[in-house]
């Protein structure tokens, strides 16, 4: 497949539309090709490994799940292989991307979890569904050091052959929750741009920073997400200035704007970039996808 350029060609191995955005990657998988309106912007994204990320806050309301879904669609449209484990009981990422809660979680049951593993309604984006199930949770959450080992192995073995694993976790910094960081490469943070943004971060840093201690040089911060973003509002800024200053470098350069497509596609069952493809909100979460494939 080819794009055009002005005067010339590029070979790209994929090519996906979002809206008005034209995304290929080149055949040796080095480049991200961002096209808008005739420009071209090139980005390389390193070479392709496995990668899991645990979307994690002990705040509720944050932007976790949304952003769980809008960055697993965004890589699957980038050619990313992606699976999205459904770790929180409330079971909103498989109902949001259009799938049902199961009877029994996929970590808990004797068998293969790519049995449980479902196709979604993206190409190249597949659903390890949630359950409700009050045993399952006491299961997945209760369980001692041996047990969370026995599931951290469970989940590695049956997703080691994708290209990026997205784990989205409870609202909380309990048991359920550091076993998906145990199992993961990557911790992702969103936060809210309110007024206690920052509180509680430290018990929840404290929990990541018990994780690395105990499986050295296997977990790392992959980020902080500012969400709901209003420029408009003079709070925004000052928690903006505040993440930045506290956290540096870690903090993404994007911002999820506060846009109501972003709110409105889960009950729809899609991702904001099927629902409104030419919202800030799909604009977001695009160039949120180009910098977590530029930090490999």
């Amino acid at each position: 497949m080819q794009a055009f350029e002005t005067s010339r060609l590029i070979a790209v191995d994929e090519c996906r539309v979002v809206g008005q955005y034209l995304i290929g990657i080149s055949p040796y998988r080095r480049w991200w090709y961002f096209f808008t309106s005739g420009e071209i912007i090139r980005k390389s994204i390193g070479r392709a490994v496995a990668r899991t990320l645990c979307v994690a806050n002990q705040k509720g309301g944050v932007g976790k799940t949304t952003t769980s879904i809008n960055l697993a669609a965004s890589l699957a449209f980038a050619g990313k292989k992606t699976l999205l484990v459904d770790m929180d009981p409330q079971c909103n990422s498989t109902s949001g991307i259009g799938s049902k809660p199961v009877e029994r979680h996929p970590l808990v049951v004797d068998e293969p979890i790519r049995n449980s593993i479902v196709p979604t309604k993206i190409d190249g984006l597949s659903l390890l569904p949630g359950a409700r199930s009050f045993r399952d949770v006491d299961v997945l959450a209760g369980g001692g050091a041996d047990e969370a080992r026995i599931l951290v192995d469970h989940l590695e073995v049956g997703t080691s052959h994708y290209d990026f694993v997205l784990i989205d976790c409870p609202p909380s910094v309990g048991h359920l929750t550091q076993t998906a960081l145990a199992a993961s490469s990557e911790v992702f943070m969103p936060i809210q741009c309110e007024y206690f943004a920052m509180e509680g971060l430290t018990q929840m840093i404290e929990v990541i920073r018990g994780v690395m201690q105990a499986r050295p040089g296997k977990l790392s911060f992959g980020g902080i997400l500012l969400t709901m973003y209003d420029p408009s509002l003079e709070l925004t800024a000052e928690v903006e200035s505040e993440v930045r200053e506290f956290f540096g470098e870690v903090v993404f350069d994007t911002v999820v704007p506060r846009d109501s497509t972003v709110t409105e596609a889960p009950s729809h069952g899609l991702s904001v970039l099927e629902y409104a493809p030419r919202s800030r909100g799909t604009r977001a979460y695009i160039e949120l996808c180009m910098e977590v494939l530029e930090r490999d």
